[in-house]
């Protein structure tokens, strides 16, 4: 096995997202002078230094996530069962190949094996699905002339399905309260009621109650209503944001992923406790793929619907799939999915009718996971999160052209969500959604946009429990649905030289401990 070196891809991605304009550029023009945010910036001798607001709250690390959370490069292996396409369907062809490779034993890894499906076009009238870990699905390219599998049954289905089994668990009699009156957002940890039950390495779900209180004073029990809208109810919002311990300090818990939503004793506090998830898989991909759908019209809505959909895995990918005349999304990762890394993907030319719930390029209702480098092309909602998504999450370095909507949190409170380096000829919003769906209200909280490039934003921050930030946004500024909302934390508007140029890509290279000075002018 071969893991992909950080000092490679990445570390070359990251020159290329933090370095001056080109050579070229710079020497017939003159550079503007470089501009850094007031709420976190490089010091002169090569540190990111994150400034708070009154209430102690920072921008949050976004660093730790997608696979292995970003500490290890996405693995190459070679085959171990090679499959060609067969006349009519290959469903139960390529089927039998990955039961067969998720029968052998894993390496010390986790690794089982990979099927190679060779170049060609394989017609499969249901969904294939990798249920064990430690397997890879993967083509010899993911042009339509590579390797293309087309969905043909007429009703709605994921051509590739990554899932395990079971669910969380909470460990019985391991919950204990948080006694800070508030924990910031950015924070790495807190004090509890009693730590002496927790020790490095654990697994913990930090939860943050929903409350009547806190429903009201954000006035989502108070939506102008339509048929069909539905009023926020607190035990819709019970957060449970996964986390690992550590280092325990007295009652002092720290946490490898910082609070993204500030909490405080007056909307319930928070609480923390061990969890499992035993039928969870991890180290499965799917790699090199052209995933097609047969379709009757450009309004068609019963035919393939998703790409690679990944629930209950952890530490998975996905790598240079295109998605082509699907219905939904080309990657989505559902609720139960983290750790996932969606990279070099393509959604193009979807078929269906362009409305809601529809054309979700690259979809996210999971946490700690990162897609980066992608493109959508006639997608409505190209790169979004669902509802009560608890994070953080990234989307880096992303493209959409000829969008129909909005890129951002779709709706009822995404949390912690960085929007990093997005280009879309559509919309970015972040804002309250009232009556808009069946009820959509707050569409999220500390959702940041960074150097990000569209031709209408809007950027709202909530009545209570946080803020959102457009920060060297290019565009054109606009208040929203509703224009009485508060807005955002707004700086650096069409700033033509940002730095640094990529906030996930400059929090990586800082926790590695590289000297961001060296990409100072």
């Amino acid at each position: 096995m071969k893991y992909g070196r950080l000092f490679s891809l990445t570390y070359v991605l990251m020159f290329m997202a933090l370095v001056s304009m080109p050579a070229r550029v710079v020497a017939q023009t003159k550079m503007p002078p470089e501009w850094q945010s007031s709420m976190v910036k490089i010091t002169d001798d090569g540190k990111l230094e994150y400034i708070a607001d009154d209430e102690g709250n920072i921008l949050p690390d976004f660093s730790r996530v997608g696979y292995h959370h970003g500490d290890k490069g996405v693995p190459h292996f070679t085959p171990t069962v090679v499959v060609s396409p067969v006349v009519g369907d290959n469903w139960e062809n390529i089927q039998t190949a990955v039961d067969k490779v998720s029968a052998l034993q894993s390496d010390d890894s986790g690794h089982r094996g990979v099927v190679l499906l060779c170049r060609g076009v394989y017609p499969i009238s249901k969904t294939v699905v990798i249920g064990a870990s430690g397997v890879v699905l993967q083509g010899e390219g993911s042009n339509p002339d590579e390797t293309r599998i087309i969905a043909t049954t007429r009703e709605r289905y994921p051509l590739v399905k990554i899932s395990g089994t079971g669910k969380k668990e909470e460990i019985s009699g391991t919950r204990v309260h948080i006694t800070d009156e508030f924990v910031p957002v950015g924070s790495f940890s807190f004090n509890v009621s009693d730590a002496s039950g927790f020790k490095t390495g654990d697994k913990v779900i930090l939860y943050r109650p929903g409350t009547q209180e806190w429903i009201h004073d954000i006035k989502m029990d108070q939506i102008v209503e339509r048929k069909g809208t539905r009023q926020w109810t607190p035990r819709e919002y019970n957060l449970a944001f996964e986390r690992e311990v550590i280092k325990v300090e007295g009652n002092r818990v720290y946490i490898d992923n910082p609070v993204v939503m500030q909490m405080s004793q007056k909307y319930g506090g928070g609480e923390l406790y061990k969890y499992s998830f035993e039928g969870r898989i991890r180290e499965s991909g799917v790699k090199d793929l052209c995933l097609d759908s047969e379709f009757e019209d450009y309004e068609d809505t019963a035919h393939g619907w998703v790409g690679v959909q990944i629930d209950k895995a952890e530490d998975c990918w996905v790598d240079n799939v295109t998605g082509m005349h699907l219905g939904y999304a080309c990657v989505s990762c559902e609720r139960n999915s983290k750790n996932v890394t969606v990279r070099n993907c393509r959604s193009v030319s979807p078929k269906s009718v362009i409305t809601g719930g529809l054309r979700y390029a690259f979809n996210n209702v999971g946490q700690q996971n990162l897609f980066m480098n992608c493109l959508s092309r006639e997608g409505r909602h190209d790169y979004v999160t669902g509802s009560q998504v608890c994070g953080p999450n990234v989307f880096h370095n992303c493209t959409a052209v000829q969008s129909y909507a909005d890129i951002g949190p779709h709706h009822r409170w995404a949390v912690g969500t960085l929007y990093d380096n997005i280009v879309t000829d559509g919309e970015i919003n972040v804002q309250d959604r009232g009556k808009m769906g069946s009820g959509h209200g707050w569409a999220g909280v500390t959702q940041v946009l960074w150097n990000c490039h569209a031709d209408r934003v809007a950027v709202q921050s909530p009545w209570a429990s946080g803020k959102n930030y457009s920060i060297g946004t290019k565009g054109m500024r606009v208040p929203g649905v509703f224009e009485d909302r508060l807005p955002g934390e707004w700086e650096g508007e069409n700033e033509t030289n940002i730095f640094p140029r990529s906030l996930y890509l400059a929090q990586l290279m800082a926790r590695k401990g590289i000297d961001l000075s060296n990409f100072m002018k």
